[in-house]
């Protein structure tokens, strides 16, 4: 029989020797291990994430507002009310103005004054329009202010109605003489 060595035949696979040897617990890592690795790389993530979060939130707080302000501008901007209507917008509002009924604007008294007085120049003679501005004045001191631009503009009209010479006649003090003044610009 052949007596042969375990060193001279010993395959390390097969026969390990001391050296080779490696503990089962450095093989195989213990769950606690790989526990805390998880939770490390877990933590490393979120902090990541969390970061990143941050980032993106910060980064919209910013940006957000500019985009809604400039959206906002630009859709004032493009509306058809900022350029010239078309047709069809005005035909809107002209349907529209049928069905909504809205109180006329109220006018100036001196502009209301001036009218009738126009009419009653038209109607009866000027002696009597200057007459019936010279009560109004007296009536309502309000419309002192506006007697002079009153009596030139019955001054304008009485030249259109009679001609400058039978507008002339008419012309009396009322208002600092400015019917005498409409009347000769008039002509």
């Amino acid at each position: 029989m052949i007596h042969l060595s375990t060193n001279t035949l010993a395959h390390p696979a097969i026969h390990p020797t001391p050296s080779t040897c490696v503990s089962k617990r450095a093989l195989e890592p213990s769950l606690v291990g790989v526990t805390k690795r998880l939770q490390n790389i877990t933590a490393r993530y979120a902090r990541s994430v969390t970061h990143s979060a941050r980032r993106i939130g910060r980064s919209l707080a910013l940006v957000l507002p500019l985009v809604l302000v400039l959206s906002g501008t630009l859709a004032v901007t493009s509306v058809p009310w900022a350029g010239s209507p078309s047709e069809s917008q005005i035909l809107t509002a002209a349907a529209e103005a049928d069905d909504v009924s809205v109180p006329a604007k109220q006018r100036a008294p001196q502009d209301v004054l001036r009218d009738r007085l126009l009419v009653q120049l038209q109607e009866e003679d000027p002696g009597a329009a200057l007459t019936g501005l010279q009560r109004a004045v007296e009536d309502r001191p309000s419309l002192a202010r506006h007697c002079m631009s009153i009596a030139r503009s019955l001054g304008r009209a009485a030249v259109q109605h009679y001609g400058p010479t039978r507008a002339q006649s008419y012309a009396r003090p009322v208002c600092d003489t400015s019917f005498a003044s409409g009347v000769l610009h008039a002509s």
